[in-house]
């Protein structure tokens, strides 16, 4: 256990406590989950810094990395399905969600083929990221219908469109293994 897992596993145990936050009945509910949100998202770039820095990179961490991340993005998208409760705003989180479980997958065989090298994050991927978490930090912090939500909404389906671009590179770099599998 290091810091950078300690990190990892912290921002794990911050998921509970936003949807507790998420649902209290009181005016500062909302924007001090977005804040909870806001340093999950710091210890995301954190603890990999740490671990890059430190030289204390650790196959758990890169088992809990992802998971911890993919648990707190699908749980903010949840969230804020119920509360906008519109297609507008559920379309771009079930084509976030859907693509972290096709990637998700992907590198799982192609992990298993010995080439997760050719699906490994790329600049369109970490782009995708910035933009979904300040897109999720928005719109768990201001209710629908104020104008900063709109700014919200449009950040994260520019987020989905980055996220099915990043996709098609990622199939398109494993199709000749996919393939061939067939």
């Amino acid at each position: 256990m290091n810091i950078p897992n300690i990190l990892t596993l912290a921002r794990i145990a911050f998921i509970p406590l936003l949807v507790v936050l998420f649902y209290l009945p009181f005016s500062w509910s909302m924007p001090v989950a977005a804040g909870l949100f806001a340093l999950a998202s710091v210890t995301d770039w954190l603890d990999g810094y740490l671990a890059r820095r430190w030289n204390q990179s650790t196959p758990f961490g890169a088992f809990l990395d992802p998971v911890a991340d993919k648990l707190m993005v699908a749980v903010a998208l949840a969230l804020l399905i119920e509360r906008f409760d519109t297609l507008v705003l559920t379309l771009p989180a079930l084509v976030i969600i859907g693509r972290e479980i096709v990637i998700s997958a992907l590198r799982e065989w192609m992990a298993e083929m010995g080439k997760r090298g050719m699906v490994a994050v790329s600049w369109i991927g970490k782009l995708k990221t910035t933009l979904q978490m300040v897109a999720l930090l928005i719109l768990l912090a201001f209710p629908p219908g104020h104008e900063l939500a709109l700014i919200g909404v449009v950040v994260l389906y520019a987020a989905a469109i980055l996220t099915l671009w990043s996709m098609a590179q990622y199939l398109k770099a494993a199709w000749p293994h996919l393939s061939r599998s067939m």
